[in-house]
């Protein structure tokens, strides 16, 4: 019986290596949107959304600052580079869950920011959803038309 030819296979790599940043995780919901924020150390306050630059992403000037608030009210602004994952929802809700994400990301930097937050309000995940639809009804609460005849 012939011996085995032992091949030896070395891995290939398909994704460029990166030098290995720490990070803060923090996950910001509002209404069905959900946010994955990543707070990198030792940044220049880039925003980074689904990959792209932040200000492409969100057009309107309001919703960059509703996203930063939580940096501007613990002066930390340029302090962190901030990497986001969105999906669901319209651009507000995605906007207010990155606000979320990022308020529980500063946290987990430093949780004597707690008080601070939590008088702003955003540590509060805000419960108000789409209600659903009922049988017999048009929408959640709207009733057909009453014919008289």
């Amino acid at each position: 019986m012939p011996a085995k030819a032992s091949t030896t296979t070395t891995p290939k790599t398909t994704r460029k290596t990166a030098a290995v940043q720490q990070y803060y995780y923090g996950t910001g919901k509002r209404k069905t949107a959900v946010a994955r924020v990543r707070l990198y150390k030792n940044g220049k306050g880039d925003l980074t959304v689904n990959n792209q630059e932040g200000g492409s992403f969100f057009k309107l000037k309001k919703l960059l600052a509703t996203i930063n608030s939580p940096l501007k009210l613990t002066s930390l602004t340029k302090k962190f580079d901030i990497s986001v994952m969105v999906s669901g929802g319209g651009i507000v809700a995605q906007a207010e869950a990155i606000r979320h994400g990022i308020a529980r990301a500063l946290l987990k930097y430093d949780d004597a920011l707690r008080i601070t937050l939590k008088k702003a309000g955003l540590l509060t995940r805000d419960p108000r959803v789409k209600e659903r639809k009922k049988p017999g009804l048009k929408r959640a609460r709207r009733a057909p038309q009453f014919s008289k005849r």
